[in-house]
C-alpha cells in the first residue's frame, strides 16, 4: 500500500454495473480536479481473441472443459499485481488497451499509427506523468494465489456484484442481444467458467473495504427463463463496509433518501440510487487519501 501514490481498485464481474461505477468515479475524479491513471482490467488478459479461441479449443481436446477468461491461463495474474506495486512506488508505469470494436480500434489507431484490430492489444505504453491516483476497475483486482499477492497493493478495495442469478440474466441478454450467441451457448459458457468463478472472482469480495451488491426485488429463481433484467428501481442495493468503525451511517442515511441498515456494518439504498450512493460514500474518502498522498 501506498499513502504518496495511492491504488483504488474495483472489482467486479461482468455486467455488474461497471457504467455506473466509472461514472460515479469520474464524478468524484472532476470534482476534487484530480488525475488519474486508469487501468482496464481486459487489458491484463494474458490472451487476444484469436489466441484464446485456439488456447480453448486445446484445452477441451485435452479433457479440460473448464478453461475459461476468468482463471489464470488467460490472464496475467503477476503483471497486474506488478502495475499496482510500480504506480505505488513511483507513481508512473505501464499500461495497454484490449480493443473490443471496430470503433475502438479506429480511434486507438488513429493514436497510435497502428494497424490493430478488435480482440488485440496495443503496444505497452507510459501511463500520463503526474497523476493523483491509479484507478482500475475489471474482473481480478483483488486476486490472491500461492504466487500472486495484489490485495497488498492496494489502498482501497471497492467491490460491485450482482447476486448471481441476476449476474447471469445480465449475461443471458447482453450476450444474446449484442453478440448473437445463442441460449446454449450462453449457458455452455457460464458452466465452463464456474470452477474459475468460484477459485479466482468470488474469494475476491472477502477482501473488499466497500461492497455494493445489487439484489433484484422481483423472482429470480430460474434465470435462464427472464425475460427481462430487473431494473435498478426493482432491486436494493447492500452497501457492505468492512470496517464499520469510524464510518458515519447516521450522515449517509439522511444523505440517501430510503437508505436503511440491516447490520451495524450493512446500509441498504434504493437501487436508483447506487450511482449517488458510490459518490457520497466514496468521495470523502478518495479526498482524504490524496490529501494525505499530497503531504507524503
Amino acid at each position: 500500500m501506498s499513502k504518496k501514490h495511492p491504488v483504488v481498485v474495483v472489482t467486479g464481474s461482468s455486467g455488474a454495473g461497471t457504467t455506473t461505477v466509472k461514472r460515479a468515479f469520474e464524478h468524484i475524479f472532476t470534482r476534487e480536479k484530480l488525475s488519474a491513471a486508469v487501468v482496464e482490467g481486459d487489458s491484463m488478459h494474458s490472451l487476444g481473441r484469436v489466441e484464446f479461441k485456439e488456447a480453448m479449443k486445446k484445452a477441451e481436446a485435452a479433457g479440460n472443459h473448464h478453461f475459461s477468461h476468468f482463471g489464470p491461463e488467460a490472464n496475467d495474474f503477476a503483471g497486474l499485481a506488478n502495475i499496482f506495486k510500480t504506480y505505488g512506488e513511483t507513481g508512473t508505469g505501464k499500461k495497454r488497451y484490449y480493443i473490443h470494436s471496430d470503433e475502438e480500434a479506429a480511434a486507438l489507431n488513429a493514436r497510435l499509427g497502428t494497424n490493430l484490430k478488435p480482440g488485440e492489444f496495443t503496444p505497452w505504453e507510459d501511463m500520463p506523468a503526474k497523476t493523483d491516483i491509479l484507478f482500475y476497475e475489471g474482473l481480478h483486482g483483488l486476486v490472491v494465489t500461492d504466487q500472486v499477492d495484489m490485495a497488498k497493493y492496494v489502498d482501497l478495495a471497492v467491490g460491485v456484484v450482482p447476486v448471481v442469478n441476476l449476474e447471469w440474466i445480465q449475461k443471458i441478454h447482453r450476450d444474446a442481444a449484442e453478440r448473437g450467441y445463442s441460449a446454449e451457448a450462453i449457458v455452455d459458457t457460464i458452466l465452463r467458467r464456474m470452477p474459475d468463478y468460484v477459485n479466482y472472482v468470488t474469494p475476491q469480495f472477502s477482501r473488499t473495504d466497500i461492497n455494493f451488491q445489487r439484489v433484484p426485488l422481483v423472482d429470480t429463481s430460474n434465470p435462464f427463463i427472464a425475460r427481462d433484467i430487473p431494473t435498478p428501481d426493482e432491486s436494493l442495493v447492500v452497501v457492505r463496509f468492512r470496517n464499520p468503525k469510524g464510518v458515519d451511517f447516521p450522515y449517509f442515511l439522511s444523505m440517501i433518501p430510503g437508505s436503511f441498515m440491516s447490520r451495524p456494518n450493512n446500509l441498504v439504498v434504493p437501487g436508483g440510487k447506487m450511482g449517488f450512493a458510490m459518490e457520497v460514500i466514496l468521495g470523502p474518502i478518495i479526498e482524504r487519501m490524496v490529501e494525505a498522498s499530497r503531504k507524503a
